[in-house]
């Protein structure tokens, strides 16, 4: 898994600015992952192949992106970890908030930091809804990622005010999601956002490309939004 990370870091141009520690962290977190996974859901992917470059090069593809050091940084929806653990790994000085409903992820997920020895990270256990409406996290940070399989309208309403002015969602999709993309203008402008650009990429070791959308927070998000869950999932955001 190791040998994999490290030629993958390398592929992406990524050797020289991260840490020389950092293939030997990411494999012992991707092993700390497998060994969770028999005990609870965490992931569906398992084979040591496949978090090598599915889960952890697919994350530090983003580093190749933006720049991350010295910035903040909110995971929304966490899961197992990512992007936001790859991303402490390989830029240090990065602050990390991972945010996460279940509960037993989320005490994984702090215990698996500390045995990394990981600072300037924190795990969280709130609803992403709550976390846009709490002055705590809302509009806190200079990035907010997220690689849940959500549609982008949702993940927008979720995301973006937690964003500070100036600073990025960015969000993890598939090459084809122009469609998606579009439908999600609105939502997007409405939560005083806009799409700055987008970035493709091929995962090393693999044959398969992923994009980056940037959407960059240009003003306030209106104070009504983030809604309810419900609400977010019934009614998506059509103003023009």
């Amino acid at each position: 898994m190791r040998d994999l990370i490290q030629s993958g870091l390398a592929q992406l141009g990524l050797s020289a600015q991260v840490p020389e520690a950092a293939p030997a962290q990411l494999e012992r977190f991707g092993r700390l992952l497998i060994e969770k996974n028999r005990v609870i859901n965490l992931t569906a992917i398992t084979e040591e192949k496949d978090v090598a470059t599915l889960h952890m090069l697919d994350c530090a593809a983003l580093l190749g992106c933006a720049g991350f050091q010295g910035k903040t940084l909110i995971d929304v929806g966490t899961g197992a970890g990512f992007p936001g653990v790859p991303l402490k790994v390989l830029a240090p000085s990065l602050r990390v908030t991972l945010l996460d409903s279940l509960g037993k992820r989320v005490d994984w997920l702090g215990e698996t930091c500390k045995a990394l020895g990981l600072d300037g990270v924190e795990a969280v256990h709130q609803r992403a809804e709550e976390a846009g409406q709490d002055p705590a996290f809302r509009e806190k940070y200079d990035f907010a990622t997220a690689r849940a399989v959500a549609d982008l309208r949702v993940l927008c309403e979720l995301c973006l005010p937690l964003v500070k002015e100036g600073g990025y969602f960015l969000a993890m999709k598939g090459t084809d999601c122009d469609g998606e993309l579009e439908r999600a203008q609105p939502t997007i402008r409405t939560l005083g956002g806009e799409v700055e650009r987008r970035a493709d990429y091929r995962i090393p070791h693999t044959e398969v490309t992923h994009r980056v959308i940037f959407i960059k927070k240009t003003a306030p998000t209106p104070s009504q939004y983030p809604r309810r869950w419900a609400k977010i999932q019934k009614s998506p955001i059509f103003i023009q």
